[in-house]
């Protein structure tokens, strides 16, 4: 297969500053993002009409999700009866947008899609790192136009806590050249290009800024010339997700007044290019009693549109054909595979194939690369730091490095640091662990998580060289007063930790080996929450999370203090309202790894599993409070991470034995609200 894309040229972002490196030593940081190991998506597709034939288009390597079907001249400038898939992957740790083309051997196939089994793959890396001069960032939702290659990426800090770093982007792909589309200081998500290639619609807050919302976001619906990002106007109050029928109509989704959500339809006039936004008339299209969202529509066939639904009754997100003339719902996947949840649908240029990406689950197709790893290197973006994602929270770090202890609820575990040898060393409903500096035993809180004062939650020490689950831990705390989040000191003697028992959650000190009964006093005092403490490896500092500054607004920003009392400083914050949290220690105790919502985030959470905030990002800053350094970029949940001791080269992946759980993740939990009980949003038209 031959393109007329002669050269791919190294793309370089000029707006980046240059990247220094924050750490002189080589050193690992490992941490978790929710139900991410079990994700392994690939993309597939159904023809639009009976029957129903699905076939797999990606090929098993890692993530590969949010598929975009170029129109078939795009890149060769003559129609091509092969098969052309841009999309999303997250393989060889960091996000890449990649084109597949799938050569048919078999004579008289369609151009719309039609791949049989002898199929070859043609495989091209259109944006990724080396594109990126090295810069590690997050790479969204990509579109076709020519040449031009239309997709989200966060390469570039706003320089404002608390603000995401999503923004659209247009590379040339033939020259490399990178135009920003996306006005400095402004969020996009979700891009979607007009038929005529001419118009880029996004969900977008604007000027006003992310306000912390984790469900629906809050956003408008803007326009802007998708050529070089001029004549941008806000056309719809309240929306997301845009999906273009043609120059002048365009769907969307948004969460209703009456509790679902549904997909809209916009109507307007084009005038000399430009959107007469007095012209804009909206209308809902999917009715209430059922969640309807993340609509596909279709420029050669507008009498349906594509939608991702969540039915009462149904765990499952699947995708429906809904037809606009009769006003009725078509299932595509449920007779497929009526137990695996289905994302994000696109529709072909001849609108004959509707594509979506779903788990591949337990399949036969060979090649399932980074499929339920235990551990998976992630690429870090600080020369000397090496990032890797546990497959289970709260990782810790033996004084040596050679083994990992982490909570895989309802255990505690310890594995090597190869991911070998995995061991239940606790069968405790038990979160947080934290090493011993001088024995062989792990500390953790026994009891619920997100919990009152009152719940009985305790202090443990786990002896991971026992076998016998019964009798190899000690109970350290009295009273159960929500006792959590234990950090021994570098000397083995003392354990912080935060406990309720005076009905407000402040940070304690007691004896490492008998617990309360060996001695205990209180560090911090006041009506709000310290928690989530870790000892320096010097005896000298104590950081935490804290919401002292504003308790019980639910924002947390991080401090650090002597084991005595004194020197309360505070590192960092995220912003009004944000949060910092699960600070540790750098080896040397010179930086601090934390997970926070400082970059906001990276896309509609709707168009992702679920995650209890979707906007945790792992950054690193020196313990003094400068030097702050963006590490993970994705669109997930990343939290609780540690450092470890040694340094892990990242060279290999993972996989956990026996095959491990596939598709054990869940769809976000606030749709299983009742509508009665959803929060309002006005869906009238604006």
């Amino acid at each position: 297969m031959k393109f007329s894309i002669s050269c791919f040229l190294v793309i370089n972002f000029l707006l980046l500053s240059p990247l220094f490196p924050l750490l002189h030593a080589l050193d690992s940081i490992s941490f978790t993002t929710l139900g991410r190991s079990s994700y392994a998506f690939d993309i597939f597709a159904l023809p639009a009409a009976a029957p129903p034939q699905e076939i797999r288009l990606t090929d098993g390597n890692s993530v590969n999700f949010n598929g975009h079907f170029p129109p078939p001249a795009s890149l060769s400038g003559r129609p091509d009866p092969n098969t052309q898939l841009i999309y999303v992957t997250e393989r060889n740790g960091s996000s890449k947008i990649y084109l597949d083309v799938l050569l048919h051997t078999r004579a008289g196939s369609r151009a719309a899609l039609e791949v049989s089994t002898e199929s070859t793959r043609s495989q091209l890396v259109l944006i990724g790192d080396e594109q990126t001069n090295g810069r590690v960032s997050m790479k969204d939702r990509p579109s076709l136009v020519g040449h031009n290659l239309i997709y989200i990426s966060t390469h570039e800090d706003p320089g404002k806590p608390r603000s995401s770093w999503t923004a659209v982007y247009s590379t040339e792909l033939t020259t490399g050249s990178t135009r920003r589309l996306t006005p400095q200081g402004i969020a996009d998500y979700s891009p979607a290009v007009s038929p005529s290639g001419l118009l880029t619609a996004v969900a977008s807050y604007g000027e006003k800024g992310w306000s912390g919302d984790v469900e629906e976001l809050g956003t408008d619906i803007y326009v802007f010339s998708t050529r070089d990002g001029s004549g941008r106007v806000r056309i719809i109050e309240h929306g997301g997700w845009p999906s273009w029928a043609d120059d002048s109509t365009l769907y969307f989704h948004r969460r209703c007044e009456d509790g679902w959500w549904s997909v809209f339809v916009a109507s307007f006039h084009v005038i000399g290019g430009e959107i007469d936004v007095d012209s804009v008339v909206t209308r809902r299209v999917t009715p209430p009693g059922l969640h309807a969202f993340t609509p596909a529509a279709s420029a050669a066939n507008k009498s349906f549109i594509a939608v991702a639904t969540r039915r009462p009754g149904s765990d499952y997100r699947h995708i429906e054909l809904y037809d606009l003339v009769s006003n009725k719902f078509y299932d595509l996947t449920r007779p497929i595979s009526p137990n695996t949840h289905h994302f994000n649908p696109f529709v072909s240029p001849d609108s004959g194939w509707i594509g979506y990406h779903r788990c591949r689950g337990e399949t036969s197709y060979g090649n399932e690369n980074g499929n339920d790893l235990v551990l998976e290197d992630v690429r870090s973006p600080l020369p000397g730091v090496s990032l890797s994602r546990v497959d289970g929270s709260f990782p810790s770090y033996s004084p040596d490095g050679q083994r990992v202890a982490y909570v895989k609820f309802p255990g505690v575990y310890v594995m090597n640091r190869d991911g070998s040898g995995i061991r239940e060393v606790s069968n405790l409903y038990a979160f947080a662990t934290s090493w011993d500096w001088k024995r062989k035993v792990v500390y953790t809180s026994a009891g619920p998580d997100f919990a009152s004062e009152s719940t009985k939650v305790d202090i443990v020490s786990i002896n991971v060289d026992d076998e016998d689950l019964s009798h190899n831990y000690k109970t350290l705390t009295k009273g159960g007063a929500n006792n959590a989040f234990p950090s021994p000191s570098p000397d083995g003697k003392w354990v912080v930790f935060r406990s309720g028992r005076s009905g407000h959650k402040n940070l304690y000190i007691m004896d490492a080996f008998d617990g309360e009964e060996g001695g205990l006093y209180r560090l911090t005092e006041g009506p709000w929450s310290d928690t989530m403490g870790n000892w320096s490896p010097d005896g000298e500092w104590i950081v935490f999370a804290s919401d002292r500054e504003d308790p019980g607004a639910g924002s947390f920003e991080m401090f650090k203090i002597h084991p005595n009392g004194t020197g309360l400083q505070k590192v960092i914050q995220s912003g009004s309202g944000g949060r910092t949290n699960h600070p540790w220690f750098s080896p040397d105790g010179k930086h601090i790894v934390f997970t926070t919502d400082y970059a906001g985030v990276s896309a509609e959470p709707i168009s992702n599993p679920h995650h209890y905030q979707p906007y945790g990002e792992i950054f690193v800053i020196n313990s003094d409070g400068s030097g702050l350094q963006r590490l993970t970029h994705n669109s997930y949940e990343d939290g609780t991470p540690t450092w470890s001791p040694k340094y892990i080269s990242p060279t290999t992946n993972v996989e956990w034995p026996y095959g491990g759980s596939k598709c054990l993740f869940e769809d976000c939990h606030w749709l299983n609200i009742p509508p009665t009980l959803a929060s309002k949003r006005q869906c009238a038209a604006k």
